[in-house]
């Protein structure tokens, strides 16, 4: 995911005083901190309000008050992972492009190692609590080449960093670099499919299926997003459309989650639209002072909090949900679960951040 020193872009300075070193000092953009802290809090929000619609089955029938809580918070949540790689393009493609190769290797590794970490971490508290579907090393096998129950939520993983190795070597190749190693993972990458499959075919065993790579929607977000998180203040005037618009787009995927299909693709343009009003509503919004310093240390800790949180909506909240709740009883109940999450997700990546383990759990 995208670090601090990634969220900084060029601030020339001027005067008697300044030096080159001076003049390249960078200017931290916290509207992309606060992206950050708002998408890894609505993910959470779906999450939550996933354990209420699975109590009914999907099925109003078995609880409305549950089965509507749960389906309000997922509707809300759908722009979350399409920002994600909004902010991923800006991030490669204008706000810190690669210097080298080994400038994106290294990139690369701060994302696949907390990917494979906690990967391990939900795998062997799944076995100890005997909720691992099928034999733990199978689990862990087929984990190299996508994710597996209980660590559900890393899926967009597998597709979040083939997207930032392909615009960082369109980049690195852009400025006259020739970087053979990335060129050679994205291959890998767009081979594996097959190789898999001759593989089983040749063996007669069952192989997995590798969901390494992107759709056309990852992309597009991507660089879309490179481009509205680029423009200048000022550039959006009337905002009020935008207002309109974004619960229009949500209440559009709450009907599309509970009258068509649950859950709605990302490829959608409820989705496309409210990604769109997301992002230019919070894109150059300024934060005030006083709220900088703690903005930035939450979104720093928001990639391990989104990391971490489906043990605490397994452990605390899925017991506490029940299919037999009146509507303002699930909306409570859905709440409070919710914020207690958000709070032991944060406040657990916070710990680990002052250890110094962030670069080993996000």
């Amino acid at each position: 995911m995208i670090d601090d020193t990634v969220l900084q872009l060029p601030r020339q300075k001027s005067g008697a005083g300044s030096s080159p070193a001076r003049s390249a000092a960078r200017e931290h953009r916290y509207d992309v901190d606060l992206l950050r802290l708002v998408c890894s809090a609505t993910i959470m929000a779906g999450h939550v309000g996933a354990l209420f619609i699975h109590a009914t089955g999907n099925d109003p029938a078995n609880g409305s008050g549950s089965y509507w809580a749960g389906h309000v918070a997922e509707a809300v949540n759908p722009f979350a992972v399409p920002v994600y790689f909004a902010i991923a393009g800006w991030a490669v493609l204008v706000g810190a492009p690669p210097r080298d190769g080994a400038h994106m290797r290294r990139r690369l590794v701060r994302n696949l190692v907390p990917l494979f970490m906690w990967t391990g971490v939900h795998l062997v508290w799944a076995w100890l609590r005997d909720r691992n579907e099928r034999p733990m090393t199978e689990l862990a096998a087929d984990s190299l080449f996508g994710s597996v129950r209980p660590a559900y939520h890393l899926w967009f993983m597998y597709s979040y960093i083939p997207v930032i190795a392909l615009l960082a070597f369109v980049v690195l190749l852009r400025a006259g670099r020739r970087p053979w190693g990335l060129g050679a993972a994205l291959l890998a990458v767009a081979v594996a499919p097959s190789v898999l499959d001759t593989a089983g075919e040749l063996t007669g065993r069952e192989m997995p299926s590798s969901t390494w790579g992107f759709g056309f929607y990852a992309l597009a977000y991507a660089v879309g997003g490179a481009l509205l998180l680029s423009l200048p203040a000022g550039t959006v005037r009337v905002r009020w459309p935008l207002y309109v618009l974004l619960p229009l787009s949500m209440a559009g995927a709450l009907w599309y989650n509970t009258q068509v299909h649950y859950v709605m693709p990302n490829a959608h343009l409820f989705v496309a639209v409210m990604w769109v009003c997301v992002l230019l509503l919070a894109a150059r919004v300024r934060v005030p002072e006083r709220w900088r310093p703690a903005l930035r240390k939450l979104a720093g800790a928001a990639l391990g909090a989104y990391l971490v949180h489906v043990l605490f909506v397994e452990e605390i909240a899925a017991p506490l949900v029940s299919p037999d709740l009146s509507g303002p009883a699930a909306a409570l109940l859905l709440a409070v679960l919710l914020v207690t999450v958000m709070t032991l997700s944060f406040a657990a990546s916070l710990l680990w951040g002052r250890l110094n383990l962030r670069r080993l759990l996000g």
